[in-house]
């Protein structure tokens, strides 16, 4: 683990934003940055399962990063197309406050002309599927961190079949610890092993 990981795993928030600005102005990939990221993030959520760290250390993490977000999105941004048909719904599961992950996509789809509708994080299963009735996109995303909120997951997807939905979506989740055994349980389309993969799975939902 990278030391940037391993200062935002221990919530050391002013060595943190120190190290991240040293290497935003020494041209660090911003993509490599948000791997360091990413992996500080999953450490954080393994600590939480260990019942090591608490909810209030869990929100602590995810101020960290919506801080070094703020930071590190300028530099991911391209131009959105406004009024684009091509919607991406995304959104953080019930029971999951991060949102580094979702909030890259978000805006790697901006950048590649998908309008985006972000429902933000600790998302019910109710709203997907409204947002589905209103909106009318094909694409719908989710994102978790915990591995305990994979059965949200599912009862999306769920809500999404009683809603009689089920055929006018693609389902997409993401988050470090997703694989293809949590997408099969699920019952969603694709699962993205990183925010690139998750812009080229839109780009084939809208193909």
């Amino acid at each position: 683990m990278k030391e940037l990981s391993e200062l935002l795993r221990d919530l050391e928030e002013d060595k943190f934003n120190e190290l991240l600005d040293k290497q935003i102005e020494a041209n660090v990939p911003v993509m490599e940055i948000i791997e360091d990221c990413n992996q500080g993030m999953v450490a954080v959520g393994e600590l939480f399962s260990l019942k090591k760290y608490y909810i209030s250390q869990l929100m602590f993490s995810a101020e960290i990063l919506r801080g070094a977000m703020k930071k590190l999105e300028p530099l991911l941004v391209g131009k959105e197309t406004e009024g684009s048909k091509n919607k991406v719904i995304i959104g953080t599961v019930k029971g999951d406050i991060h949102d580094i992950g979702k909030n890259i996509v978000a805006t790697l789809l901006r950048g590649a002309g998908f309008e985006v509708i972000d429902l933000g994080v600790d998302v019910p299963a109710h709203r997907f599927v409204d947002m589905i009735k209103e909106s009318g996109a094909k694409a719908v995303g989710m994102s978790a961190l915990l591995n305990f909120t994979y059965p949200e997951m599912k009862a999306v997807v769920d809500a999404i079949i009683d809603a009689g939905l089920r055929d006018q979506v693609k389902i997409m989740i993401g988050g470090a610890p997703v694989n293809e055994q949590v997408r099969a349980y699920s019952g969603a389309d694709y699962f993205a092993t990183d925010a690139v993969a998750g812009v080229g799975i839109c780009k084939e939902i809208y193909a």
